[in-house]
């Protein structure tokens, strides 16, 4: 016989404060990724270091930063150097999110561990969290050529937000029962979307108009940068207060003991993954859709711009389209899970994500209503589809493991999400055309369907023994 290790409140009225409470974290983070990365990232971290590469060849040369035909450029043709490798400014952005992930999938495992061998895991939530929101804030100071100092603060930022999403995700068998999780995860998703979408609205509204406050581009977009830290950091401090600390285990460690603890449950979930072959199967089928969404969404503005034809007006407002539609389309996954079960619903997700896809492919050049719809069709599963993965994910994992697990969740997320860009980047390469490099995604989210469907996800709940939900 089965039992749940859910440690939820026994008391209804706190169980959903506690869950409320969790939610806002959700909404905290959410205008990191947003706006920092999604949006005021790439092109403003590689025009400071543009400025930086032209600023040293005004003071070693008469020569600017020139590009094939001899007119001025302000990326791609000037370089910049770190550690003794050349490479274009241009190219700073991508190489910059390389290494964070790869720093990411260092330490997000101990980090799991450390929170799971000790009784604190509530505090180390709010250290990553203020570590990442505190370097998020510091990015104010991005200017005048100051691209090393954007280095280390978007490493730094990006550590704080993938380990505290690592603890916050772990939270979830703590606050909900079983029956209750996938509605949970999916409101605190779409409540994510929400946040992050009200963020990003204010500040492009406050970016477009800087005119009028008589500021210029970069000091607009880093009062952006100040104000998503400030966010992140001040909506941190309602899940500090209404979750809990989870008693720890009788064994667990204080201080720097913590530590080796951790690194001792390291080596002892990696062993002991072995034993629960279902959940690392459906793990492998999460890693391989999720891939295929990140990949749209991050894609997209490029096939609207390149392929599509459309200005920054166009790719802008479609992102906050995406943005609220999220939200109502992570809250209707959490009703349909309710009825169906969280896989029929995560496959019924991937069938849309098929479809989505497809449309994609055929729509007309510059066509704007055709590109917006697409972007609903994405806002209405994009949340939806992760929260399930996550709340039915947390079903198949070990009691006292939940950290340490979505550790391997997350890391094996960050490990893979380089296959569909370089798919897409290939195929676009190949073909001179991103429309096949597009309908080439389908793929992933119909391997990821036939995956999910041959995983026994009963069997894998009963095999971490944990109690069954009545829908599933």
């Amino acid at each position: 016989m089965t039992t749940s290790h859910s440690s939820a409140p026994a008391d209804t009225r706190e169980r959903v404060r506690t869950q409320r409470g969790w939610y806002f974290y959700d909404w905290a983070n959410s205008t990191y990724y947003t706006s920092v990365i999604t949006v005021f990232g790439a092109l403003y971290m590689s025009s400071v270091a543009a400025d930086a590469a032209r600023a040293d060849v005004a003071r070693n040369g008469p020569t600017p930063c020139v590009d094939a035909q001899g007119a001025e450029s302000t990326l791609q043709n000037c370089d910049i150097s770190l550690f003794g490798l050349q490479f274009p400014a241009g190219s700073l952005w991508g190489y910059l999110l390389s290494v964070a992930t790869i720093l990411q999938v260092l330490v997000l495992p101990i980090t799991g561990a450390i929170a799971d061998s000790s009784q604190y895991k509530k505090r180390i939530l709010g250290l990553f969290s203020f570590i990442g929101a505190g370097a998020t804030a510091l990015l104010f100071f991005l200017d005048d050529g100051r691209w090393q100092l954007g280095v280390v603060l978007y490493i730094i930022a990006s550590i704080g937000y993938g380990a505290s999403i690592v603890i916050y995700y772990s939270f979830l068998p703590d606050i909900a029962t079983p029956d209750e999780r996938d509605a949970v995860s999916a409101r605190g998703w779409a409540f994510g979307y929400l946040g992050g979408g009200i963020a990003l609205a204010v500040q492009l509204a406050f970016y477009l108009s800087r005119d009028s406050f008589g500021i210029s581009e970069s000091t607009a977009v880093r009062i952006c940068y100040l104000s998503s830290g400030i966010w992140w950091a001040l909506f941190t401090l309602i899940p500090l207060r209404r979750l809990r600390e989870r008693p720890g285990p009788e064994t667990a460690e204080r201080g720097l003991a913590v530590v080796g603890a951790g690194f001792r449950e390291l080596r002892d979930t990696f062993r002991a993954a072995r034993a629960f072959p279902l959940t690392l199967a459906f793990l492998g089928a999460y890693l391989i859709y999720t891939d295929g969404i990140s990949t749209v969404v991050t894609v997209s503005a490029q096939y609207g711009s390149d392929e599509l034809g459309f200005s920054d007006e166009v790719l802008i407002a479609t992102i906050l389209v995406i943005q609220f539609v999220a939200y109502f389309g992570g809250m209707a996954h959490g009703f349909a899970a309710r009825r169906f079960g969280a896989k029929r619903t995560i496959l019924g997700s991937l069938v849309v994500w098929i479809a989505v896809v497809t449309f994609a492919y055929f729509i007309e050049e510059g066509q704007q209503f055709q590109f917006y719809a697409v972007a609903v069709g994405i806002g209405l599963v994009l949340g939806g589809t992760n929260a399930l993965s996550r709340s039915l994910y947390s079903q198949m994992i070990p009691a006292g493991k939940e950290a340490q697990y979505y550790s391997l969740y997350e890391i094996g997320e960050r490990g893979t999400s380089w296959l569909g860009p370089l798919l897409f980047a290939g195929i676009g390469h190949a073909t001179g055309s991103f429309r096949y490099a597009i309908i080439a995604l389908v793929i992933f989210f119909v391997v990821g369907f036939v995956l999910v469907a041959l995983v026994p996800v009963r069997r894998a709940i009963a095999a971490a023994g944990n109690r069954e939900p009545a829908v599933l």
